[in-house]
Parts: C-alpha cells; sequence; structure tokens
C-alpha cells in the first residue's frame, strides 16, 4: 500500500462567491469576491475570472481595499492571517498573524496603519459571542510579522458581519445586536443605546438584520425582519434620537449600502428586487427585478458608475448606476442540497449537477466558469419557504452524450408523490438538449436509481424504483407521424421475489446488466432478457454497485450497510474477496481499473484506491475532509500528466472530484500540477481592454506580429506606405502633448517608419565586396592583365552602387541632431523623397 507523498486535497473552484460582498476596483475596471481560501478577481466587462490570489490555508472571510493604496486589497481568514496583496499582478506583499480565526475585516481612511477586525470571544457558555478590535499593523521589512498591538473596540456584537459599519470616513462605528443599536464614537471614546421593542402595535418584527452608515451625514440606515428600514438621525445624544421608518420589503431586509455621494441608498432581500431609495425623498425610488436568487449583499464602486450584488444562487450582478445589468458572475450554484449525481458532459467537458431550483447546471472545471443552465422542470420557481415545488431529483448521460435522461418529481409524502421521467436529445445546431420524451407514469411509485448503457452501438435506460420493478426502455419510431424522429418506450419489465429493487449497473461491454435487490445481486442478459445467475453475500442490503473496468471488467464491485465491501468473479461466479470498511461511496474510473472508495470514520472520511483484481490498495489518504463523502466522479484529462511517481500514478489519466456534505467541491492534486496551475494564474489578461490610441497603433502587440510576419525575401512587401498618408500619423501629430509618451520611447520607431528598408542592396555590396577581396588576391599572383579585369569589373560595380549614394558627413549630423532632438524634428523630413539607408 502506498502511502501519500505530494498528493495533496484542494478546492477545484466551484466555491461561494457569495459569503461575502464583493468590492469593486477604484477604476470600475474589475470585481473581488472571496471565493474559499482564494480572493478571485474578475473582469466587470468581460465577466472573465482574471486573477487568484492565494495564500490563506481556511476560507477567506473578508476583503476590503487599502485606503493608502487603491492597488492594494486586504484579506482575512479564518487561518488567524491578515494578507496585504498586489491584486493587479497576485502578488503577496506582507502577512499579518493575529492568530485568531477571523470573521470579517473593516478599514477606515481616518485610522491609518489600522485595521479592524471582527472575532469570536472565548467564553465558557455555549454562545458564541464576538468583539471588534483594532490591530495596529506594525512597519517592517520581513513577510511575516505578528501583530502585537490589539485592542478591544466594541464587545457582543453580531455574529452578522453586516450589522456593523463605520461612519463619517471612522468618525464613529454601529453595530446592531438583536433589538439594540449602539453607536460608539472614537473621539469621545463613548457608546450610545438604542432599543426597540420586539414587536409592535402591528405585531412587526424588529430586529436588525443589517445596517449602512451615511458617507456624509448624521444618519444610519438600519434593516429589520418585518422588511422596514429605519432611518437613525440625532444619536450624538442617547434622548433626542429620531427615526423615520420606509417600508417595501415584504420580508427581512438582508443588504443595504449608500452611494459615495450619499444621494441614494440600495437595499435588496428574499425578492431578488434591487430598491434604489432617493435619500431625502424616500417617496421616489427606483426597482430592478428579477435578479435570480435572494440578494445577500449589495456594494457600490467608489466613483458610483457601478453596483454589485450577490445571492444566494451563488452569483454576482454588475449593475450600471443607470439601474441596467451589465454582467453576470456565476459560481457553481450551492443549493441546499446536490440531488443528482455529480456526472461529466461527454460534449462540453463540463460538471453536470443541480442548478438553482429547477434547472441543471453545466459548469466548466477547467475554467471555473458556469456555461449554461438547462430548464428541466420548465415552470418559474417561487423563492417562498414552505412551498413544494418540482426539483430535479436524478440524471444520467449517455456513452456518447446524444441523450440525458432526468426525473423530477415533488411532495414529500407517498400519496402526494409527483414525478416525470424526461429524455432530452443533443441538438448539434444549438449545441444543447431538447426535450424529446415524458414520461409521466414511468413507475408506479418513487424512482431510485437509473443507468444508461455503456455500448456506444445501442443506447438503453433502466429504472429501478420503489414499486418493485426495473424497467428497460428503448427508442422506438414514431409509426402514426412517420417521421425520423425517435421516441423512447418501455421494451422489458422485470422484478425479483416482490423485493424492491435498489441499484443498476451494467458491465463494460453492455453485455451483462446487474440489478440488486437487497441483500441479492441479479444478473441479467439485456439481449434476451433472461435471468443468468443471482449473487448471495452475507447479511446487510446493497448500498452500492459498480463494474470494473478494462481489464478488470470481470468483477462485480458492492458495498453493503453491514460495512462490507464484496467483490465477486463472474467468470466463477464465487466471491472473490471481501473486506470490512464502511464505504459512503465507490467510483470506478472509466480510463482505468482504478476504483476509488471513500471511507468515513465518524470524524473524518478516508480514500482508498485500488484495483478489482487485488484486495490491496494501491494509494490511502487519511482525513481527506471532515465530512462524509455521498458524490464523486472521476474527470478524463485533456493529456496524460507526465513523470507521475508510483503513488500517483492512479491520478495520470483522470482526476478525481467530490463534494462534502458542506457543498465544497474537492480534488486531489500533485505538486508538478499546483506549479503549472500557479505559474498560469500570475498572468492577468488585460491587454485586450486596451484602448485603440496613437500609441497602441505605433506600439501594439498587432505591429510587433506585423514586423515578424515581414521577411527580407520580399523587398516589395518592405516597403511602407506613403507615411504622409498614415493614420497613426495624422493621430500622433493632433494628440495633445501632455499625454504623449517621452519622445525617446517615439523617435527610434518613428524614424524607422519613414526609411525605406535596403536590404536588397545591402545584399548586393555585401556581395561585391566579397568579390573585390577575391580579386585582390588574385592581383599579387596574376599579371598586369588580370589586374585590368578587375579594375574594369570594379567600374561595372561602381555604377550599381551609384543607385544609393552615401550620406555626406553634414547630412549624418543633421540625422543625428534628429535622432536626438524632439520627435516634432521629424515632421519636417521631406515624406516625399523618404531617405535611403541601411537598416
Amino acid at each position: 500500500m502506498v502511502e501519500k507523498s505530494d498528493i495533496r486535497v484542494v478546492r477545484c473552484g466551484g466555491s461561494k462567491i457569495n459569503l461575502r460582498p464583493p468590492i469593486i476596483s477604484n477604476d470600475s475596471r474589475f470585481v473581488l469576491c472571496a471565493s474559499g481560501d482564494l480572493v478571485k478577481v474578475y473582469s466587470t466587462r468581460t465577466e472573465e475570472w482574471l486573477n487568484s490570489l492565494q495564500g490563506h490555508t481556511n476560507q477567506v472571510t473578508g476583503i476590503a481595499f487599502n485606503p493608502a493604496n487603491h492597488l492594494q486589497v486586504y484579506s482575512c481568514s479564518a487561518d488567524g492571517t491578515v494578507k496585504l496583496w498586489d491584486f493587479i499582478d497576485g502578488i503577496l506583499i506582507k502577512t499579518f498573524i493575529i492568530g485568531y480565526p477571523l470573521v470579517s475585516l473593516y478599514v477606515s481612511e481616518k485610522h491609518e496603519g489600522v485595521i479592524f477586525l471582527h472575532l469570536p470571544i472565548a467564553t465558557a457558555s455555549k454562545n458564541e459571542c464576538f468583539q471588534l478590535v483594532s490591530a495596529h499593523l506594525p512597519k517592517s521589512a520581513e513577510q511575516e510579522v505578528e501583530v502585537k498591538e490589539i485592542a478591544g473596540v466594541c464587545s457582543r456584537i453580531s455574529p452578522n458581519p453586516s450589522c456593523t459599519a463605520f461612519g463619517r470616513g471612522g468618525e464613529y462605528v454601529a453595530f446592531a445586536m438583536r433589538l439594540q443599536l449602539n453607536v460608539y464614537f472614537f473621539r469621545k471614546q463613548k457608546t450610545y443605546s438604542f432599543s426597540l421593542p420586539a414587536t409592535d402595535k402591528k405585531g412587526a418584527k424588529n430586529a436588525f438584520t443589517c445596517l449602512a452608515c451615511h458617507p456624509t451625514d448624521d444618519c444610519i440606515a438600519t434593516g429589520h425582519e418585518d422588511g422596514k428600514i429605519r432611518f437613525w438621525r440625532n444619536f450624538h445624544q442617547k434622548k433626542e434620537y429620531t427615526y423615520s421608518t420606509l417600508h417595501w420589503h415584504h420580508n427581512a431586509v438582508n443588504t443595504l449600502c449608500f452611494t459615495p455621494e450619499g444621494t441614494n441608498l440600495l437595499s435588496g432581500g428574499i425578492e431578488s428586487v434591487l430598491v434604489q431609495w432617493q435619500y431625502g425623498q424616500e417617496n421616489k425610488k427606483e426597482f430592478l427585478p428579477r435578479l435570480g436568487g435572494s440578494i445577500l449583499h449589495v456594494s457600490a464602486s467608489s466613483d458610483g458608475q457601478l453596483f454589485c450584488t450577490s445571492h444566494s444562487d451563488n452569483k454576482i450582478t454588475v449593475i450600471e448606476s443607470s439601474f441596467k445589468v451589465s454582467g453576470v458572475i456565476q459560481g457553481l450554484v450551492k443549493g441546499d442540497a446536490v440531488l443528482t449525481d455529480l456526472m461529466i458532459d461527454p460534449h462540453s467537458k463540463a460538471l453536470v449537477l443541480n442548478g438553482k431550483p429547477g434547472h441543471l447546471q453545466f459548469y466548466s472545471l477547467l475554467r471555473d466558469k458556469h456555461l449554461y443552465n438547462l430548464a428541466i422542470v420548465e415552470q418559474e420557481y417561487i423563492y417562498e419557504a414552505g412551498l413544494d415545488q418540482f426539483e430535479v431529483v436524478k440524471a444520467a448521460f449517455d456513452v456518447k452524450g446524444s441523450w440525458l435522461a432526468t426525473v423530477e418529481e415533488r411532495g414529500q409524502k407517498s400519496s402526494d408523490l409527483e414525478f416525470f421521467l424526461k429524455l432530452w436529445a443533443f441538438d448539434e445546431t444549438t449545441q444543447s438538449f431538447v426535450l424529446n420524451t415524458t414520461i409521466t407514469a414511468a413507475h408506479m411509485d418513487r424512482i431510485i436509481s437509473m443507468c444508461f448503457s455503456s455500448s456506444e452501438e445501442t443506447t438503453m435506460l433502466v429504472t429501478t424504483a420503489e414499486d418493485g420493478q426495473f424497467k428497460a426502455w428503448c427508442q422506438d419510431a414514431d409509426q402514426d407521424t412517420q417521421q425520423d424522429q425517435n421516441f423512447w418506450s418501455c421494451d422489458f419489465v422485470g422484478s425479483y421475489h416482490n423485493l424492491k429493487p435498489k441499484n443498476c449497473s451494467f458491465s463494460a461491454d453492455s453485455s451483462l446488466l446487474a440489478v440488486s435487490f437487497r441483500e441479492v445481486i441479479t444478473i441479467w442478459s439485456p439481449d434476451t432478457w433472461e435471468l443468468l445467475t443471482t449473487l448471495c453475500q452475507p447479511p446487510g442490503e446493497i448500498r452500492d454497485l459498480c463494474f470494473g473496468r478494462l481489464s478488470c471488467s470481470k468483477y462485480l464491485l458492492g458495498t453493503t450497510t453491514n460495512n462490507l465491501l464484496c467483490c465477486w468473479n463472474l467468470l466463477t461466479c464465487a466471491l472473490e474477496w471481501s473486506t470490512s470498511v464502511e464505504v459512503s461511496k465507490l467510483q470506478p474510473d472509466p480510463l482505468s481499473e482504478n476504483v476509488a472508495a471513500f471511507s468515513y470514520q465518524s470524524t473524518h472520511t478516508d480514500l482508498f484506491v485500488f484495483k478489482p483484481s487485488e484486495p490491496r490498495p494501491l494509494f490511502t489518504q487519511k482525513k481527506v475532509c471532515s465530512e462524509k463523502v455521498h458524490r464523486a466522479i472521476f474527470v478524463p484529462r485533456e493529456e496524460p500528466l507526465n513523470g507521475c511517481d508510483e503513488s500517483s500514478q492512479w491520478l495520470n489519466r483522470s482526476q478525481l472530484y467530490f463534494l462534502t456534505q458542506n457543498m465544497d467541491l474537492l480534488t486531489f492534486s500533485i505538486a508538478t500540477e499546483e506549479d503549472r496551475m500557479l505559474s498560469s494564474s500570475k498572468r492577468l489578461v488585460i491587454d485586450d481592454s486596451v484602448a485603440v490610441t496613437p500609441f497602441y497603433l505605433l506600439l501594439g502587440k498587432h505591429r510587433q506580429q506585423q514586423q515578424k510576419l515581414d521577411t527580407p525575401s520580399h523587398p516589395a512587401a518592405d516597403k511602407p506606405k506613403h507615411t504622409q498618408g498614415s493614420v497613426a500619423i495624422k493621430e500622433l501629430l493632433h494628440t495633445p502633448a501632455h499625454v504623449l509618451p517621452p519622445s525617446s520611447v517615439l523617435c527610434s520607431m518613428f524614424v524607422s517608419s519613414l526609411l525605406i528598408s535596403n536590404t536588397g542592396v545591402r545584399e548586393e555590396r555585401e556581395a561585391s565586396e566579397q568579390e573585390m577581396d577575391s580579386e585582390k588576391e588574385e592581383e599579387d599572383s596574376e599579371g598586369e592583365m588580370e589586374t585590368r579585369d578587375s579594375q574594369q569589373e570594379l567600374r561595372a560595380q561602381g555604377s550599381v552602387d551609384e543607385v544609393t549614394p552615401k550620406l555626406s558627413k553634414a547630412q549624418e549630423r543633421e540625422l543625428k541632431k534628429i535622432q536626438n532632438g524632439g520627435w516634432l524634428a521629424i515632421v519636417y523630413l521631406d515624406c516625399s523623397n523618404p531617405l535611403v539607408v541601411d537598416e
């Protein structure tokens, strides 16, 4: 058994991007968000993921720009550190060690060199308490610095960071907890508290859910559980405070945000509608509806040109100040649970699983980007708690990716159960799936499992249900319409002693079908639907079932509820081996004989990789995660990894991904692969967004590529067009001087653009000089007659040189003055008669 070497578990992407509010750069070109243990940088124009700031070892819980440098960003994490980054180049500048798990991070312009941290308080009671502290960042040249000056500011604050905000640039901090609003003034070092009753006469719930401080006025906006918004004023004195109330949201207000000028207030909640209230005239408001999931956070750029909303469906929406959606950054949708298995679309190579309600999402693992959603239920989802709505519970692809089978159901009780089996055909034109067949009564009871046949020649779908039957579905031509389109119908119905079937699996060549009925495994022939044999085993219901691959295709693996992993040899119909281990997920690799088994050990999950022909594991890794793993998949690589050692050979052709109960998508990575990914992530692709200016026309990438394409074998192609008609020259001469680069940058290229290439004449001159040298050598050894011949050849060569006369010394001095002087001197050159000099 090979122990782990350089293989480690990493977050492969797909982490939550809605944990904390996103922040927008000063130029509104980038949006940054916390995602797992990374800080991701996206483009607001293209919505593309550009860069990742990686260095934290635990969840990133807060990000904020450095007030002293808008190109730097602070990030705090549950690993107890605060890191300062240059987010443009993805460079870690410094690490500040706090020593406590951090919940959030705040910065203030009036507190230079100080950051404010939201962290838990160690108490003897079970109720967790939180406090706000100030940390003075030491100035040191070292990469890692321990922060020793930490002072408490506020205690007993809310665990929700949205209930804490700084006002008037850092003059005071407001924090709310349950039914009490507190305001702490730094100059007075005094706290004022204001309370609300739990309910009023109308039965409203007054608990605080979020708050925001006006940037210039002494005003605090608070959101409440009943959907109301209150504006608090005169809170400098405890007895003379006032507040006014606004109401539009029908449920709790999740987030509030003032625009940088303070002219408007943005609010959002479960209605997925962004509301803009005009400050001072609260009766005037604008709405931006149908944004998707419920709004969790709202943030605004420093210039007020862009807004960002983060949603419960793991999405960030970029909104212009005119209240128009300009872009959507969609992460891997994280619902309450993934009901389908993890699948790979054979066409797009995307990960497929449950997405937003009633949909399947297609997610690119390579680009860590959401591709699209496929509407399965095709009904409008109502975001209201307690409603029983249709949801996708099963899905499966065939081998070629031509067909997709889905099961949707609703109804918690069997008497109210509704479900549909749908078959979707892949459309080459739209590159998506189109509904082909809907089966309303596929079974009499809930469908438990389904799978497609493994053969590419014939396509067959098998479903098992709690009604005690399994059914085989095949394609039949529609004879009534006499069209070539095929629809699906039931081909066979099977059962075994009135037992409930649970699992089904096809062999690698689709010649056998295995269906488990409690403790018994039945083997069927799909060609004749004959029951070939049954495999009995020690007591315990079959939990999982799969066939071996390639050279191990003769083996059948199964796990039981009595914590047994068994392997049968189908040639001898006998138990090959068995071992006592609790396997929560059994996943075969389609490109090799390897099988991965996740084993839960009360507090953590272990991984075992083995071949069915050998009961001894090839690889094992302890404590891959702390939760139980129920979803996993092997994803084929585009190119096999080279140089893998013995411990990582099982990762050569495929990469193993698995999903935890906390909805974290993890994978196994080796050192060489991480180095390659890290080097590629260092590049921030911003060149494509550079505006087309006169300098870009002269110095841009397209000009360098054009120079590479020019070859000396085509002298006519080297000759530039007439410079007087050049658009680049005209734009350069009409551009204001204060935005031009130094003349030393443009001079050499500008002169080069005016010169005619003299490559052909230079080659002839070099050839003539070689001939002259050889004739001079012959002159020493031969007579006077040969000398005369060489002189004649020299005269003939001189006639060629007359075509390109040399520059005089005065002309050379004048040319040097032009090169050393400003670029404007070039304007006085006679462009109609360009200079002809050697390059």
